[in-house]
Formats: C-alpha cells, sequence, structure tokens
C-alpha cells in the first residue's frame, strides 16, 4: 500500500469524532473493546465497526489474551499524519505572525 492510501485510510478513520475518541482512550495505554465502548450509546455492532476501521487504518492494534482482544494504539500512522502536516507549518506560522501583528496594532489604536 502506497504512503498515501495509508494516509487516506488514516484521515478517513480519524474523521468520526467517536473513533477520536477511542484514540484518546487508547493513548492512556490498553483497553478492552467493553472499555472502549463504555462511554457511546451505540451498540456493540457499531463498536465493533469502528473498531475494524480504525484497524484497516493501522491505527490500532489487537492481540489475543484469552477470550478478550485488548487494543493499543499504534502511534506508526498518526507519526505520518504528523509529518504530512509539518510540511504547511510554515503556512500556519506566517498567518498566526501576521494576525499577531494585526491585534498588536488594533490594541495600539484603542490605546490611543
Amino acid at each position: 500500500m502506497t504512503d498515501d492510501k495509508k494516509l487516506d485510510f488514516a484521515f478517513a478513520a480519524l474523521a468520526h469524532p467517536a473513533r477520536r475518541a477511542m484514540l484518546a482512550r487508547l493513548a492512556q495505554g490498553e483497553a478492552t473493546v467493553k472499555e472502549l465502548a463504555e462511554p457511546f450509546d451505540v451498540s456493540m455492532p457499531a463498536i465493533s465497526k469502528h473498531l475494524r476501521v480504525l484497524e484497516e487504518a493501522r491505527l490500532i492494534e489487537r492481540s489475543r489474551n484469552a477470550q478478550f482482544r485488548p487494543c493499543r494504539l499504534n502511534p506508526e500512522p498518526l507519526e505520518s499524519i504528523a509529518n504530512w502536516t509539518d510540511q504547511y507549518r510554515h503556512i500556519w506560522e506566517v498567518r498566526f505572525e501576521a494576525m499577531e501583528k494585526l491585534l498588536s496594532e488594533i490594541k495600539d489604536l484603542n490605546d490611543e
């Protein structure tokens, strides 16, 4: 699978707030499917579908531990996303600097 395709899967997986919340939980450590499902008022099949999307995007990994299938975060795709977005950092910095300058000028005008 190409790097672009991997990014496509990761961004698509991150598009849903429930999946982002699950990743946030997994950033704290391993969790069972039941633990990941607790905050959501949806069916277990819906939770399983979300987990499948995260797994297909390689954002999570599941292992077997007796009858449990604990999930854990796979940071590699997140690092790829960070690297991709970092190439646009200079654009943000220029815009934030321009905004800071404008706000400073407005403040100076108001202080006069």
